[in-house]
């Protein structure tokens, strides 16, 4: 079973893991789109962080709309509606308990992935953070290991592909040949499910 410590270490896990790959995340961003993606989801990341250590919600439910609010108002850009989207719903979805099996918490993330397509218009293909999210949540099944294994494949098969949503699709061709900043901070974001098990 997953408890609000578990949920707390995974926030704790991704904001450490941003703070890592800020400058190659803003490097991704650098030619496809505002150059700010690193720093951004950094800042953003910084407060959740801040914000958890202060209130220590004791549901899972309530530690990711809490990391979702933060996101929404301290992350300017795209990055952060769409982050806090996806934590808050699937914070949401998980309610009021005090703990949460793998088959709930899996069905939460797709809540949140499904809110974070209604809310861009994206679609896996796309060029986006959801070309990671999607392939993630479809193998949450077999452990966290194969969903951060998912996530980063997505991120990676967003290479070779033209830019349909964002900030990215105004460049139309030229956005072939760039890994995707947002599908790259999105495998960071499963892969810490895995540093927040111990798996």
């Amino acid at each position: 079973m997953l408890d609000a410590k578990f949920f707390r270490r995974w926030m704790s896990a991704t904001a450490a893991s941003v703070d890592r790959e800020a400058d190659r995340l803003t490097a991704l961003d650098s030619p496809i789109g505002d150059a700010d993606h690193g720093s951004n989801l950094r800042r953003g990341f910084a407060a959740v962080t801040a914000a958890l250590e202060e209130e220590a919600p004791d549901a899972p439910g309530a530690v990711l709309v809490l990391a979702g609010k933060q996101l929404i108002s301290k992350v300017g850009g795209a990055s952060g509606p769409l982050y806090g989207t996806l934590l808050r719903r699937a914070g949401k979805t998980l309610g009021d308990a005090a703990e949460v099996d793998d088959e709930q918490f899996a069905k939460a993330l797709r809540a949140g992935v499904d809110a974070v397509m209604a809310l861009g218009g994206a679609a896996p293909g796309d060029k986006t953070m959801v070309d990671a999210l999607v392939p993630a949540v479809d193998a949450l099944g077999g452990g966290f290991a194969s969903a951060a294994a998912a996530a980063e494949e997505g991120a990676l098969a967003t290479t070779p592909l033209q830019a349909r949503k964002g900030r990215a699709s105004y460049l139309g061709e030229r956005s072939i040949g760039h890994q995707d900043p947002g599908a790259t901070s999105s495998a960071l974001l499963v892969a810490a499910l895995v540093e927040a098990s111990g798996e």
